[in-house]
Parts: C-alpha cells; structure tokens; sequence
C-alpha cells in the first residue's frame, strides 16, 4: 500500500490551491474539477477537508465520474490511464485535472465535456 493512500486530502489541499492561483484559475474552479471527478459537492468536500479524510476513504465515498476514464497523460512520469492500482490511478486523475486547470486548459476540456 502506498504512503499516500493513509495522507488526508487536507494536508495536499492547499497545495492545489496555491498551484491554480499562482496560474491565475479560482478555488471555485478548483471545487468544480473535483466536484466533477468525485460527485462532492462544496458540502461534502469541506466535511472531507474538515474531518482530515484520508485520500483511501475520500475515494472510497467518492462516485467516480464515468467519464474519468477519459483522463489520459503523464502525471509524475506516468501515464495516468496505465496506472494499475485503482485507487493510485483516481488520485492521479485528481492530480491531472489540477494540473491542466493550473496550465490554464478552458473548462470544458479539464472536464472531457
């Protein structure tokens, strides 16, 4: 098991949020791009933070977009759709829809929409 499944998302949170600031997006377009992957609303992804939810039991409360299968790229040097582990993979999927907000992809892309 990895080390970052047992990290809460609040810990890597802020980092999100300073990665698509600093590129000139919004906390609310942050909110929408994780939203999107994992069904939370504003609600349920403050009680996530709140709680110090590990990025395991996140997942495991998250509905998975069915579209995030569309998430394809390198993430860390690795392809993100190649990634095995289910649980590894989801995370990257949540690290490259950061990635592409922050490199200023419009929307609708970062969504697969």
């Amino acid at each position: 098991m990895s080390r970052i499944f047992k990290i809460p998302v609040a810990a890597v949170y802020p980092h999100y949020v300073t990665k698509v600031e600093r590129k000139g997006r919004t906390t609310a377009e942050l909110h929408e791009v994780i939203g999107w992957l994992t069904g939370f609303d504003d609600a349920a992804l403050s009680r996530h933070l709140a709680e110090e939810t590990t990025f395991e039991d996140f997942f495991a409360d998250a509905v998975l977009n069915p579209n995030a299968a569309l998430i394809t790229g390198v993430v860390c040097g690795i392809r993100v759709e190649n990634i095995e582990d289910p649980l590894m993979q989801q995370i990257r999927y949540l690290d490259k829809l950061v990635d592409e907000l922050a490199k200023g992809k419009p929307m609708a892309k970062v969504l697969r929409t």
